[in-house]
């Protein structure tokens, strides 16, 4: 078996058996497979796209290209998955939500993606949190909190890790195909008995249309179940951010008000507890996802969630009082700068992405890698699609570190916002469920 064979096979559309697949994921790992291979096999799977077993293969192929955890614990082993969106903190607040229920989350997450926020990103925006750990320590935690979101260690899905390199510089990042084998090799590798999976779809989501959402949303849910993970999918709205924040620490703050009975009203506290509701149902631990977003909503609502959220903080490094001291605790900028409307009207469009490179561009995010992060600067206060506004109404609230950084923000704020006078069509937080 050689790689130059295999790679002919899928050009030509003949077809791969799982032993290919397995032997060209090991070759990913291993280093068998050079950088050019790689490219070609990844060009041609954009192009002609793989069989369902194919794509199951790969997936399967990935995950056991390295360590494939297993756990022995008293309760479910389960997780979510974002494909990423503006103001998306759910995993913050629903990974303690279902610790506290007697599930078990070891949630591998990652690092902000173009113009979305990442889960680890704002984690460690609280002071002292580190999020690499190791093996050891990431049981240990979840074995004692119930949740641990941290990074993956380089022994988790080596394949991935190399494809998706090559993935980025060869214009295949699109493929349906890679992308779901990408997520869900990495995902399986910890060990789930089920997983839901959070597709978002508008203008601050990787897919804009509803076709490419559930194109994804399929051949994700598909994957999953037939690799032997229970899994469900909902289609989640992103023509609007899920938080009235963007940026990392300004996130958290949204999460501690949620978590300590603030704002138990948001469009984030409502789709944590149903995206855990369909999981709940999944774990077999409530009969319905109506009965599984209430049990999460109490979780949240009785201050049960926020213990195991204070608890894994502390475990990660984190200040130990940082629940009842988080409004001390977070970072802030040194510029805050409120921006009103200037006209009346209501708000009718908004551009996710514009809003989410402005806080990369303020700091918030990586334009490169190895781009350092600035915790504390972002968006907050953004309004919602329909709302009415004056000229005096603030349209959000500017976090910089400069005055000139500051400016920029506020040009793409005003261009990002749209007001008119016409009538809105609000599309639903969760547009359809796939599972």
């Amino acid at each position: 078996m050689d790689a130059r064979s295999i790679i002919a096979r899928l050009r030509d559309r003949l077809g791969l058996s799982r032993d290919q697949i397995s032997w060209f994921a090991d070759g990913l790992a291993s280093g068998e497979v050079t950088d050019a291979q790689a490219g070609a096999f990844a060009m041609a799977a954009c192009l002609n796209g793989l069989s369902t077993d194919e794509r199951v293969a790969l997936t399967l192929a990935m995950r056991d290209s390295g360590q494939v955890m297993a756990w022995d614990l008293p309760g479910p082993v389960v997780d979510k998955h974002s494909t990423g969106g503006i103001g998306d903190a759910v995993s913050l607040l629903l990974a303690p939500a279902l610790a506290a229920l007697g599930a078990y989350v070891p949630m591998v997450s990652g690092r902000g993606l173009g113009h979305t926020g990442g889960t680890l990103d704002k984690l460690e925006a609280i002071p002292g949190v580190n999020t690499e750990v190791t093996e050891e320590r990431f049981r240990r935690i979840v074995e004692s909190v119930g949740a641990a979101i941290v990074s993956a260690t380089g022994s988790i899905a080596p394949a991935d890790k190399r494809l998706y390199a090559i993935r980025d510089v060869t214009a295949t990042v699109e493929s349906i195909d890679l992308i779901t084998a990408s997520i869900l090799s990495k995902k399986l590798a910890a060990g789930l008995e089920a997983l839901v999976l959070d597709v978002k779809v508008g203008s601050g989501a990787f897919m804009k249309s509803m076709d490419e959402a559930e194109a994804l949303a399929g051949s994700l849910v598909s994957t999953a179940n037939d690799a032997g993970c229970r899994t469900t999918a909902l289609i989640t709205d992103m023509n609007q951010p899920l938080a009235s924040s963007a940026g990392n620490a300004l996130e958290v703050m949204e999460v501690m008000e949620a978590l300590t009975g603030v704002d138990t009203g948001s469009r984030l506290f409502e789709l944590t507890a149903r995206l855990g509701g369909e999981l709940l149902v999944l774990a077999g631990m409530a009969a319905g996802a109506d009965e599984g977003a209430a049990q999460v909503a109490g979780s949240l609502r009785d201050g049960s969630a926020a213990e195991r959220f204070a608890r894994m903080v502390a475990e990660l490094g984190g200040p130990t009082d940082f629940v009842e001291r988080w409004r001390d605790r977070l970072p802030s900028a040194p510029v805050v700068r409120e921006v009103r409307a200037g006209r009346s009207g209501r708000v009718v469009a908004i551009d996710g992405q514009a809003l989410g490179m402005a806080v990369v561009h303020l700091g918030g995010g990586r334009l490169k890698n190895g781009d350092r992060i600035d915790p504390s600067v972002g968006l907050s206060g953004l309004p919602m699609l329909g709302d009415q506004v004056v000229a005096e109404t603030p349209l959000g609230t500017i976090h910089a570190a400069s005055t000139r950084a500051a400016d920029r923000a506020e040009a793409t704020l005003r261009e990002a916002i749209v007001i008119g006078d016409e009538e809105v069509d609000i599309p639903p937080l969760v547009c359809r469920s796939i599972g």
